[in-house]
């Protein structure tokens, strides 16, 4: 690519015969009417495109058609531009398609351009000074008003100079499109080179691609990788969003790509039949929309029949404005920001247009609580990326956000995403937790509230308790183990929970128990610590001490959770002296002897296999030995036994 190439595109509008195509030749020396009957016809009918160096820079110029019947195509073109030249014959002024694109223009939200008065060879000097009043006038309220307005003849070439002046100071105003979005160009045309295979035209909207990245097309899925790219008609290995681009896929059947496809990367965008949008009518008395009405939607390159829905009210009038939702006949591939058009169908014209928020697969329910005000929020939302990510993170449906989920709901890169969402952060906006996932903050506040209140709850329930265990919560509480995490390390930091031994209590919990209790209590231990190596059971511990098993459970339950006693397996329970001791002879063994056989360590614990057992299968479990064999145990670590 060029050096002096910008990404910058600008485009014709105005009402056929007013010699755009003419004024673009004379301005770049390219022909941009290439098919055969545009030429018999001396009409443009298909978009074309040219560059044009303006100094040290190159940019990309775009002819639209200027006949009614093509204000699709129009549309399509302009979807692309950043700025316009406005083309007006001074023998006729301003036409019904001058009205119509330089609408177009506005609802699209083109901000610049110059105004090109053509055809003044046909005038007398008067008569051309009187075009421009006239011009200047039909011009007031609109972006172009304050726009030069350069007189020029396309076939003697006066003003020519003046007008590419202008151009080169127009550019110099333009800020180029950013090109750290999510690469995505609406398909203008598809046609097949012999040798090189399906190569697809437009211009970008946003984001940038190289040759080879992944690329899919939409809404047919079509997937592949990008074999060649030309800019401007130059070859690069990169395109970047507003610039001429042509790219080369080659096994694609070109036959079955059309205009109004989205060429992108896979896993941001995909086909909707619904869209939720801020509606602006044109300012005509004339003019009504009623709820339900089909209307003709045209985004990108794209035009579909739709049926709009008013989210209030029963209609729209001219120069009114409201959030709507479109039924599309035909899938629609667009994201938040994109700019629509909407025409009548009977007559034919351009009504209004304005900005799409979101695409989906069903219609909102206009009554449903709150949908307003949301609607709302997500339209204040779209100033930036850095507001819509933080938006899109507080709407998030779900508690975990993940960089991935959130990339692809605000259409903005991965990477992107990433550092919008370190920045909030750290500006408090959002928590990280654990697995490369993040918590909003109002949903760690929410989750930190009714885990107190759980753990509360439990204290008062169980005040015997050290506190609420933890496999208790994950089994009870439908949370996430990340957020779980996240919420429990918050409240432990700031000091309103303690966490020990796999338990939670609130800060300064100190386990009651009540006299009865603790009476039953002490009988149940001394009942263990009499058979340090052979436990009572439950139902043996019942009849001694003349209580029903749910009691004898529970008790056993308080003993557990302090741990006098200590659960080696699913259905035995020992005393911890009993621990201590067998731990101790079990390593004074191993270290006299080098190792322990299972019938030597019955005799050490004078106790039966039924215990001995499943003893020494705790000790290999938490650590303290190892077995060699079925028989044979070894200690872990000899050194510190």
């Amino acid at each position: 690519m060029a050096r002096n190439q910008i990404n910058i595109t600008l485009g014709t509008a105005g009402h056929i015969d007013h010699g755009k195509t003419a004024f673009i030749k004379c301005l770049t020396g390219c022909e941009t009417d290439r098919l055969k009957e545009e030429k018999e016809r001396g009409m443009s009918i298909e978009l074309g495109y040219a560059p044009c160096r303006l100094g040290d820079l190159e940019v990309g110029i775009v002819d639209v058609p200027g006949h009614e019947h093509f204000i699709r195509t129009m549309v399509a073109g302009a979807a692309g531009m950043d700025a316009c030249m406005l083309v007006v014959a001074a023998d006729d002024g301003p036409m019904p398609q001058t009205r119509e694109h330089l609408d177009i223009l506005t609802l699209l939200d083109v901000k610049h351009g110059i105004v090109v008065l053509t055809k003044i060879d046909r005038v007398s000097p008067e008569e051309a000074q009187v075009a421009q009043q006239i011009l200047a006038d039909f011009l007031k309220g609109t972006f172009l008003e304050h726009a030069p307005i350069i007189p020029v003849s396309n076939v003697t070439g006066e003003g020519l100079g003046e007008a590419y002046e202008a151009l080169r100071n127009l550019i110099g105003s333009i800020q180029p499109k950013p090109v750290d979005g999510v690469f995505r160009l609406p398909v203008e045309r598809a046609f097949s080179i012999r040798g090189h295979g399906t190569v697809i035209a437009g211009v970008p909207l946003s984001g940038s691609a190289r040759v080879d990245d992944e690329i899919v097309l939409l809404p047919e899925g079509y997937t592949g990788r990008i074999k060649g790219i030309q800019a401007y008609g130059q070859e690069s290995q990169t395109v970047k969003a507003g610039q001429c681009a042509a790219i080369n896929i080659r096994h694609w059947d070109y036959k079955s790509i059309e205009r109004g496809c989205t060429l992108t990367v896979p896993g941001y965008f995909e086909p909707h039949t619904w869209c939720t949008a801020r509606l602006q009518l044109l300012a005509r008395d004339k003019i009504f929309l009623k709820h339900g009405a089909t209307v003709r939607f045209h985004t990108g390159t794209s035009e579909r029949l739709a049926r709009v829905y008013m989210l209030e009210g029963a209609g729209l009038a001219g120069g009114q404005s409201a959030f709507v939702q479109f039924r599309f006949e035909q899938p629609v591939v667009a994201g938040p920001r994109d700019r629509f058009i909407v025409r009548e169908l009977s007559p034919p014209q351009t009504i209004g247009g304005g900005v799409i928020l979101e695409t989906s697969n069903k219609r909102q329910n206009r009554n449903a609580p709150g949908l307003a005000e949301a609607i709302e929020r997500r339209w204040a939302a779209l100033t930036d990326d850095r507001t819509f990510v933080a938006f899109c993170a507080a709407s998030y449906d779900g508690l975990l956000l993940d960089r991935e989920s959130i990339a692809r709901q605000a259409k903005v890169p991965f990477e992107r995403t990433a550092a919008i969402l370190d920045d909030l952060v750290a500006e408090g906006t959002l928590v990280r937790a654990p697995e490369n996932t993040y918590l909003h903050r109002a949903t760690v506040d929410r989750l930190g509230h009714e885990l107190l209140d759980r753990v509360a709850a439990y204290h008062h329930e169980s005040p015997e308790s050290p506190g609420l265990s933890l496999d208790d919560l994950r089994q009870n509480w439908a949370v996430p183990a990340p957020a779980m995490q996240c919420v429990i390390a918050g409240l432990a930091a700031a000091g309103r929970i303690t966490v020990a031994d796999q338990r939670l209590s609130l800060a300064g919990h100190r386990p009651t128990i009540a006299g009865s209790d603790a009476d039953l209590l002490k009988r149940v231990e001394a009942l263990f610590q009499s058979r340090l190596f052979n436990p009572p059971e439950p139902p043996e511990i019942a009849a001694a001490l003349s209580l029903q098993p749910p009691a004898v459970q529970r008790l056993l339950k308080i003993l557990l959770e302090h741990k006098v006693l200590v659960r080696i397996d699913r259905n035995l329970v020992f005393h911890g002296d009993a621990i201590r001791q067998a731990r101790e002879r079990i390593v004074t063994h191993i270290r006299a002897n080098g190792r322990l056989e299972s019938v030597d360590f019955k005799y050490l614990v004078d106790t039966s296999r039924k215990y001995a057992i499943p003893l020494l299968d705790y000790f290999d479990r938490i650590g303290v030995t190892r077995r060699a064999s079925d028989n044979t145990r070894y200690l872990r670590n000899p050194e510190a036994g």
